[in-house]
């Protein structure tokens, strides 16, 4: 169960806006799930909180839901942009703290940059951004973009640093890097000491600037 419930609102339920409400209500937070379609929407009812027919771009109808009290709404209306654009404008003009919003391509991120949403995500670009970073890499178990310049990587441990500690390493004078967390089996050391050690197969999770992590992971590991 997740430490803190929280309330989100998930619009659209199909492939990612269903992904997304399942892992959320998996995790223990409340989940309302909004779709036009109602075959969907019986389809989730077992996997959310709540599930309702509605049609998104209707002021009436999300205030009747009660919108304005979740903490986030993801639109992820699929392949209707004119939906997915008026949606979060009614969200927007509703003072909806968070809406994050699945844009299907560079012109409607554009345009829901300018409306006013808090975060748009590329869900097959950041995927393939990520599976595109583990295959020319077999040190990188995982990779995530924070910004066009910093990532979040993790890095396996080679024989190279094996049974070195932190402080051997020198991972932020060398290299500009910091490591956030060590991954052995199933524990993480998160926060390490300098004089915490490193075993080959450890799993290094990594912040800096995408030239600092290139560097580390070349020549540093």
């Amino acid at each position: 169960m997740a430490d803190k419930k929280k309330q989100f609102a998930v619009i659209g339920l199909g492939r990612f806006g269903g992904s997304v409400c399942k892992e959320l209500y998996k995790m223990g937070h409340q989940v309302l799930a909004i779709d036009l379609n109602e075959t969907k929407v019986n389809e989730f009812t077992a996997f959310s909180t709540h599930a309702v027919v509605a049609n998104s771009t209707d002021e009436k109808a999300l205030q009747s839901l009660g919108i304005r009290n979740f903490e986030y709404v993801i639109v992820a209306i699929g392949d209707n942009i004119q939906s997915s654009i008026l949606t979060t404008l009614v969200l927007k003009e509703m003072d909806v703290n968070n809406v994050w919003v699945k844009a299907q391509n560079i012109y409607h991120h554009k345009v829901l940059d300018k409306i006013g949403a808090d975060r748009i995500i590329h869900p097959e670009q950041d995927m393939g951004i990520r599976i595109a970073q583990h295959l020319a890499s077999e040190k990188i178990v995982d990779y995530i973009e924070l910004s066009d310049e910093y990532s979040i990587v993790e890095l396996l441990a080679t024989k190279k640093i094996d049974n070195r500690s932190l402080i051997d390493l020198h991972v932020r004078a060398k290299y500009g890097c910091t490591i956030l967390a060590i991954k052995r089996g199933e524990e993480i050391n998160v926060s390490p000491l300098p004089k915490d050690m490193i075993y080959q197969k450890d799993i290094l999770i990594v912040i800096g600037h995408k030239n600092d992590l290139k560097r580390f992971e070349e020549e540093g590991m």
